[in-house]
């Protein structure tokens, strides 16, 4: 199964733990990591995640998120069919990243993309493509 981890999902587990959602789903995460390492799952990887990934302040967790680009068995780049794509996605009322990170890996041909971002979550319904789903429901539904 193809998965498409947002920069959400991987920055999850750098994020104040003291919230119960916030670790549930940092757990979610790793088991998925896990999965992902013991080739149970295939990890998607696009040049929007490294281009977000280059923009956090935070050293440590920039190199530690671009180490997962190693075990990505896929790797998109920008293409034109890919931006018009994320243009459609886009008026649908996503960010353009988020717009973005789901024509990646819609490009892809990935099942699942995972996501903490609420405002990506609530907007799931609408887009037909993939399937979108926190870490914690993806882990529930497979």
């Amino acid at each position: 199964m193809k998965l498409y981890l947002d920069n959400c999902v991987f920055n999850r587990p750098f994020d104040t733990q003291s919230n119960i959602k916030t670790l549930l789903e940092t757990e979610a995460k790793l088991n998925i990591q896990e999965n992902i390492r013991r080739g149970n799952h295939e990890l998607v990887w696009s040049y929007i995640l490294d281009y977000e990934n280059l923009k956090n302040p935070f050293q440590e967790r920039q190199e530690q998120i671009a180490k997962w680009k190693q075990y990505a068995k896929i790797e998109i780049k920008a293409e034109d069919s890919l931006i018009q794509r994320a243009k459609s996605l886009k008026e649908s009322g996503l960010k353009s990243f988020d717009a973005l990170h789901i024509a990646c890996a819609i490009t892809a041909g990935a099942e699942y993309f995972l996501t903490t971002d609420k405002g990506i979550l609530k907007k799931a319904a609408i887009i037909h493509d993939i399937q979108i789903k926190n870490p914690i429901d993806f882990i529930r539904e497979v």
